[in-house]
């Protein structure tokens, strides 16, 4: 891409539907944009990844910058694929990840830069410690809109040992172990 149009995409506005789809919440900016080739749009927002559908779809909720695991991009010409692991909470300080959504898009522009940027400044610290009996527990401090204090969780490697309790008595030792390193009042 030249100079002109790097400056030209930097400063474009977001397409009628991105823009449409973000208004209603006058708070979110749009950062970044794809055009997916389902006829839909995914978005970068100031509050999360954003799937703008093509007509006639519902519209899915803003996946919040500190609900992603992992996102890799995958260039193809002007566009490529985005395959995003969303996390959920199982229980309290417990995530886990969901199954992969693929974002196949036409064009990309700067969203690639942005997602990794978003999802990079929630993470404060991870830190991956072995569990007995094999597999790993990951402990993740997060940055959270609205929470002053950083978010502590535990995502296991293998969902089946959240169900074992000496997994589970090792990870809430390791996290338990975690908070109070990183808690400047103690």
């Amino acid at each position: 891409m030249s100079l002109i149009g790097a400056v030209r995409a930097r400063f474009a506005r977001p397409p009628e539907p991105v823009r449409a789809a973000v208004d209603t919440d006058a708070d979110e900016r749009v950062l970044a944009w794809g055009e997916r080739v389902d006829g839909g749009w995914t978005v970068a927002t100031s509050r999360g990844l954003r799937v703008v559908p093509g007509p006639g779809s519902s519209t899915p909720p803003v996946l919040g910058w500190h609900e992603i695991a992992t996102a890799r991009w995958a260039a193809a010409g002007a566009g490529g694929t985005f395959t995003v692991v969303p996390l959920t909470e199982v229980e309290p300080g417990v995530q886990a990840r969901q199954p992969a959504q693929r974002h196949v898009l036409r064009t990309a522009g700067e969203l690639p830069g942005v997602l990794r940027t978003r999802v990079d400044r929630t993470v404060v610290t991870s830190q991956r410690h072995p569990l007995p009996g094999g597999g790993a527990v990951l402990l993740v401090a997060r940055r959270v809109p609205g929470q002053a204090a950083r978010e502590w969780t535990v995502v296991f490697d293998d969902d089946a040992d959240r169900d074992d309790p000496a997994a589970r008595e090792a990870a809430r030792q390791r996290l338990a172990a975690a908070v109070d390193a990183d808690d400047p009042t103690r």
